[in-house]
């Protein structure tokens, strides 16, 4: 298989790159022909690369493509996931190059996309594919791969409940995640949750002229920025009435465990370009961005932003924020405890409005597993070293779904880098990456294979 791989090298850099230039942004209208498109062009390959069933499977959204290869109803079944749709583009102007015209330089493929998730899902695409054509596919296996990831998987869950029997597999496996280092492998035992919001504060009917009306008329965006302000307090924590009520912490012994993994924070500062790191007292940096929790203003608009100078008072100011949440914290709970305490907080000069957008349950998966332990294998296969366990500070709101749904436990087996700038302009994969990804993933179908035989003739 390893001669295969290298063989088709060349292709299936070509296939990705293809992939990519389609601008499959799932969060804007005007590119839905485009998402389309993307998902048909996925359908194509999974028939080409040997899998049987492929389809488009409509939802009231953006269509799921599946496809299946069911080699013998004995063995076990591995249901891949992934997401054809990315993240907007914007804003352009802080791309080095367009971001749908994929570039190659310092050996990786820079395009929206190119880590989130294109270049991750369609490794195991072409995993599939050599596995298929070298006769060593050792499992069934079962592809999804839907487009509204990026805008909370609103129809998933639907597709998923209606399709429990068609889904019905004995491990999920995603590579949307990250590992330590190229030369440190890692596997993400857990993930944090999500809960979304636009806030806005509305003051006067209309823009004023602020000389006219300065110091006589609350100023909304003065508003909402001291509102914002208020909820940390100096030690980093929010500070929601019962937002940590039901946080379970983690034991010095896990938390040693965790430390294990290598970070080296002068280098953390000098790539983002920082004087210093920030955050919850008493955590370190990479105890803040996986196990707790975090409040974040993704965006904050109002008033006058264009060129020049243009005195205005704001009729109203609006933001976006993001709760990342750890174990035991329920988006809808959460969503409800910041709507009660912003509303609370906003003075009798402005009317408030919190509008929710989309969320997710966090997730954290055994690593006593056979599902944990082929990973382990693989990694130790294809990188000749361990993998470490982590636990990641993104989210993915459709895992903790597919347990309740499926019954069965997911694997985060990912292959980007932190620097991959996912969500950012100029986002980047390593070539190194894709294809070391492409070369590890059919290790863990040989070695879930391998455990599973064994647990059964135990």
């Amino acid at each position: 298989m390893q001669t295969y791989l290298e063989q088709n090298k060349e292709r299936f850099l070509n296939e990705l790159l293809e992939l990519l230039r389609i601008p499959s942004v799932s969060a804007d209208p005007k590119f839905k022909d485009d998402v389309r498109r993307t998902a048909e062009l996925v359908r194509e390959k999974l028939t080409a690369a040997g899998l049987d069933s492929a389809e488009l499977c409509e939802t009231a959204g953006h269509p799921i493509v599946y496809a299946e290869k069911i080699i013998d109803a004995s063995l076990p079944t591995v249901l891949v996931y992934g997401h054809y749709d990315v993240q907007p583009a914007d804003p352009y102007e802080l791309w080095n190059t367009p971001p749908f015209e994929p570039t190659i330089r310092n050996e990786r493929i820079y395009a929206r996309g190119a880590c989130d998730d294109k270049g991750q899902f369609y490794m195991h695409v072409k995993a599939l594919e050599a596995m298929l054509a070298t006769d060593n596919l050792p499992c069934n296996v079962k592809v999804m791969i839907e487009g509204e990831e990026e805008v909370g998987s609103d129809h998933l869950g639907a597709f998923v409940a209606e399709n429990r029997e068609k889904l019905k597999a004995d491990v999920i496996l995603i590579s949307d995640t990250s590992i330590i280092a190229n030369d440190v492998p890692s596997i993400e035992t857990g993930l944090r949750g999500l809960s979304y919001v636009e806030v806005e504060v509305v003051g006067p009917n209309r823009d004023l002229h602020s000389g006219v009306y300065g110091g006589g008329v609350e100023n909304p965006l003065n508003v909402l920025c001291r509102m914002i302000a208020s909820l940390h307090d100096e030690q980093g924590r929010i500070t929601i009435p019962g937002f940590y009520d039901k946080i379970e912490d983690l034991s010095a012994e896990e938390r040693a465990e965790l430390a294990k993994a290598p970070f080296d924070e002068e280098e953390y500062k000098r790539d983002l370009d920082l004087n210093a790191v920030a955050g919850e007292a008493g955590y370190s940096t990479p105890e803040r961005t996986s196990i707790r929790p975090t409040l974040d203003v993704n965006g904050i608009w109002g008033g006058y932003t264009g060129e020049g100078a243009k005195t205005v008072l704001p009729s109203k100011a609006q933001a976006k924020i993001s709760m990342r949440l750890v174990p035991n914290q329920d988006p809808d709970e959460i969503t409800e405890l910041f709507t009660k305490h912003f509303t609370a907080i906003a003075p009798p000069t402005v009317k408030v409005k919190v509008t929710p957008h989309h969320g997710g349950q966090p997730y954290v998966t055994p690593t006593d597993s056979i599902e944990f332990e082929a990973a382990r294998r693989a990694f130790r296969e294809a990188w000749g070293k361990e993998a470490i366990p982590t636990r990641g500070g993104g989210s993915i709101p459709i895992v903790a779904l597919f347990e309740r749904e499926l019954g069965i436990k997911t694997i985060l087996m990912g292959f980007g880098l932190d620097s991959d700038a996912l969500h950012s302009p100029n986002e980047s994969y390593g070539l190194f990456n894709f294809y070391k990804g492409i070369e590890t993933i059919p290790y863990f179908y040989k070695h879930y294979a391998e455990l599973k035989a064994q647990a059964v003739n135990q």
